[in-house]
């Protein structure tokens, strides 16, 4: 029989993955705007991101500044809610474009990457679409800590084109079957998987809402309803 491939690094996705995003817009929403309507709010927001990325993917454009994506997007928005446009003026707007550049992580996040370096001895980088001064700034605000970020901006392709996945790879020398790719997003995973990197997903309630989750069981190597579990189930890929 032949041995499974050791693992030697993970690949993390970052928004909605290892940080709570959602927390951080709807707090610096306005406060006229409810907290249930501001939930919503950010979360159509959110989508429509997702939409602008996948217009460029198909357009074949490159990866462009994600203040600029989703500032985009916000107005797209907003014209579809236009209940909402005496709220957030230019102002408010740039607060909220500054808030995705502060966001927390969910709780288990930090023991669990620690858990990965320490008893695994694995790397651990930050695959995700965006700009690196976002990530640096989301690293100091959430306390995270990676051997390296990677952005498409940096990568020079969005997720899930496997270029994208394919140059990191190339940049930290490791075949795909050596990596496996932690994400919040099936999108992402999916494409992850057609360049031969292994695959958990990660069921976070603020991302994936259009997703059929239930039809996701079987799809990747693991699914997981937070990292507690997630070095046992690296571990496992392993052995």
């Amino acid at each position: 029989m032949t041995r499974p491939t050791k693992i030697k690094a993970v690949f993390f996705d970052f928004m909605g993955t290892c940080l709570d995003w959602h927390s951080s817009i709807v707090q610096s929403m306005p406060p006229e705007i409810s907290s249930p309507e501001a939930s919503q709010l950010a979360l159509d927001w959110r989508s429509q991101y997702f939409l602008e990325n996948e217009q460029r993917v198909r357009e074949n454009l490159p990866p462009e500044d994600i203040d600029q994506t989703l500032a985009r997007a916000l107005g797209v928005v907003l014209e579809r809610k236009p209940e909402y446009q005496a709220y957030i003026d230019a102002g408010s707007t740039a607060q909220l474009l500054e808030a995705w550049h502060s966001q927390p992580a969910w709780p288990e996040v930090s023991t669990a990457i620690q858990r990965l370096r320490n008893e695994l001895g694995l790397e651990v980088f930050v695959h995700a679409n965006g700009t690196t001064r976002l990530q640096l700034d989301l690293v100091r605000s959430s306390g995270l800590s990676f051997n390296m970020l990677f952005s498409s901006q940096l990568l020079g392709y969005y997720k899930p084109s496997p270029e994208a996945y394919r140059r990191a790879l190339e940049l930290v020398k490791l075949r795909p079957e050596e990596v496996v790719l932690v994400a919040a997003h099936a999108y992402d995973l999916r494409g992850a998987q057609r360049v031969g990197i292994k695959t958990i997903y990660i069921d976070r309630w603020t991302d994936d809402i259009h997703e059929d989750k239930a039809k996701l069981k079987g799809q990747f190597d693991g699914i997981l309803e937070g990292m507690e579990h997630l070095p046992i189930v690296i571990a496992g890929l392993s052995s």
